[in-house]
Formats: structure tokens, C-alpha cells, sequence
């Protein structure tokens, strides 16, 4: 009602701003406020039902070629036949009035036949330009709630594929997580059931400390980040089943900044790094691997490794390193830095 409203209250203002525009040095605007206040209310009222009427055949006509014709098929074809379509109701409005007061009306004032006729025209002129206004009223406020359901449609249809993105990133994630476990798992139960069958009580000493890691891996593994502080604890646990599996062949040196130590990593990303850079190279107590974790000035978590790789490479299980660099391209933080040198293989992974 209140979009009803403005639109008949812009064609009322139309209607006398283009009847002044079209002659205003006619005198009965002179005389306008000098009439009886009931010829001037009578006069607005009969304004007011005009306009309205012609407000009322606009909005009609602009509703049914919305339906036949919206303005997204043909956009000049539309507007061509809404003005001619507008153009020949006015006429036939200003006709059916006209003939009405003609045959109703027994006191008209007697003119002669050219300012009957130009009067006539007048009229018309004016009404043709109240229904293309209101026409145009409508358009605009047509094309502006269209452009409001659009970009309405538009964000939803964001939100959804960014739903849909996520949730393929948590789907992804999660794959990624579940490797960890059986890669883990493979490496200590075959080590285990070697130590068994050497000496039984270092076995069940193994077994014992591969219990509280593994405990730690299935409440962790789960995390997207944890903080570094834990993720240390937990290598060195790691660390005792290392040295008891290969003794003497591999070195640890852990040089963390205190202050880094409350920064964030990826869960079980050292456990990798460290059994990765054990699985490509050589260990043994002549020349032992060197494995050494430590952090920079660039808030970056350093593990580094002696290069000495086995002269029979061992098949890659894709874990590892591969899941450490699509966990963080997952999350969206900073993407690992890998280095080789002659005779080191580092890896930095950023703090978050």
C-alpha cells in the first residue's frame, strides 16, 4: 500500500507540474487560488481519481508484460511496445472520460471548437506523460528488486559453494589425518615383533611406550593444529622408540626458543619428518643419521637430517613429507619450504 501510495502521489505532481509546463501564462493559473475552496477541492479530487486511474492502468499494464514479455528476453522490443501500449491507454483513457462528462455533465462552459481541441490535447498530452512516468516508476522499482533477488541469489550461491568447498577441504583433510595411523602403526608393530622375538622384556618395554605414543596419536590426530609444546612432548616419547629400534644409528639434537614454544603446528608433523628422513637414509653406528629439530628467527619449526641415502631406495607410501605440505595448503597457512643440500635435507615448517 505504501508502494501504491507514492506512485499515485507521484502522478498527481507529474500531472500538475506538466499541465503548468505545457502553458503557464494560461490565466486560470492566476485565478487557480482564487476560486471557491470547494472548486479547489472538488478540482484536486477529480485530479487525485484521474490519477489514480491512470496509476492503477499503468501498474496493470507494466504487471501483465512483465509476464509476457519480461525484460530479461528482449530488452528494446519490451520497451518499444510498454510505451506504445502506455501511449494508447492514455488516449483511449482521456477518450472514455471525455465521453462520459460529454454525455453526463449539463453544465459545461461553452468554448469554441479550436480551444476546445487544444484543451483536449493538452490533456491528453499530459496524461500520456503521468502513465510513462509511472511506467518508468514501475520499471525502475522492477529492475532494482530483480538486481536486489539477483545479488540475494548470488551471495547464497557463494555461501553454498563455499560450503561445499569446505566441507570437500574437511573431506580431504580427514583423508589425509587417516593415513597417519596405519603408516604409524606398520613401522612399531614390525619393530615390536622383532624386539619379541630378540629379548622379551625390552619387547614389553616397547610395547609399554608404543601404547602411551599411539594413546597420544588417536587423541591428537584428529586436531587441525596443536600447540608446539605437546607436539615436542610427544617426539620425545617417539624418540625412545627410535633408539630402542636402531640404537645408535640415528643422533637427536631438539634446540627449541622458549618462545616459540607456545606457537602452533600440525599434529604428528615431526613423528613424519623424523621417520621419513629415517626411512631414506642410512643408519648405522659408524656414521650415524643426525637428525636435528630446531627453530628460527623467521618463527619457522627447522628439522634437518644428514644426507646419507641408501644405496636400494625403499618404496614410497605417499605419506610423510606429501601429507605435511597438503595439510598445510588444506588449512590455508604458508606452505612448507623443502631444501636439499649436498649434504643435508631440511625442511622448515612455518609456526602458526
Amino acid at each position: 500500500m505504501k508502494r501504491r501510495l507514492a506512485i499515485w502521489a507521484v502522478a498527481v505532481i507529474t500531472f500538475y507540474v506538466f499541465s503548468y509546463l505545457i502553458d503557464p501564462f494560461d490565466p486560470a493559473w492566476q485565478l487557480y487560488l482564487k476560486d471557491p475552496l470547494k472548486v479547489i477541492v472538488e478540482d484536486i479530487l477529480w485530479i487525485f481519481l484521474f490519477s489514480v486511474v491512470i496509476s492503477e492502468v499503468s501498474i496493470f499494464i507494466d504487471r501483465m508484460l512483465n509476464k509476457l514479455l519480461p525484460w530479461s528476453n528482449r530488452t528494446v522490443k519490451r520497451l518499444l511496445l510498454q510505451c506504445i501500449i502506455q501511449i494508447v491507454g492514455s488516449v483511449l483513457i482521456v477518450i472514455i472520460i471525455n465521453f462520459i462528462i460529454d454525455c453526463t455533465s449539463v453544465s459545461l462552459p461553452e468554448m469554441d471548437a479550436r480551444k476546445e481541441y487544444t484543451l483536449l490535447g493538452q490533456w491528453i498530452a499530459t496524461n500520456i506523460v503521468v502513465s510513462l512516468t509511472i511506467s518508468a516508476f514501475n520499471t525502475v522499482d522492477y529492475l532494482l528488486e530483480n538486481w536486489k533477488k539477483t545479488a540475494v541469489e548470488a551471495a547464497q550461491h557463494k555461501v553454498r559453494a563455499s560450503k561445499h568447498k569446505q566441507a570437500a577441504m574437511a573431506a580431504e583433510l580427514q583423508a589425509l589425518k587417516l593415513q597417519i595411523d596405519p603408516h604409524f602403526i606398520f613401522n612399531n608393530l614390525s619393530v615390536l615383533s622383532e624386539l619379541i622375538l630378540e629379548d622379551q622384556q625390552l619387547g614389553y618395554e616397547y610395547s609399554e611406550k608404543f601404547a602411551r605414543v599411539y594413546r597420544y596419536l588417536l587423541v591428537n590426530s584428529k586436531k587441525d593444529i596443536i600447540a608446539l609444546e605437546e607436539e615436542l612432548k610427544f617426539l620425545e616419547s617417539y624418540i625412545f622408540l627410535i633408539e630402542k629400534r636402531i640404537g645408535e644409528g640415528v643422533v637427536f639434537k631438539i634446540d627449541i626458543h622458549e618462545d616459540y614454544r607456545s606457537m602452533y603446528t600440525l599434529p604428528l608433523s615431526l613423528q613424519l619428518l623424523v621417520e621419513n628422513a629415517i626411512k631414506h637414509n642410512q643408519t648405522s653406528k659408524a656414521n650415524p643419521l643426525e637428525i636435528h629439530v630446531y627453530t628460527n628467527s623467521n618463527k619457522e619449526l627447522v628439522v634437518s637430517n644428514t644426507f646419507l641415502p641408501l644405496i636400494n631406495k625403499p618404496d614410497s607410501s605417499g605419506v610423510g613429507l606429501a601429507n605435511i605440505v597438503a595439510r598445510y595448503e588444506i588449512l590455508g597457512y604458508i606452505k612448507p619450504i623443502i631444501e636439499k643440500t649436498e649434504n643435508q635435507f631440511i625442511v622448515k615448517l612455518p609456526l602458526i
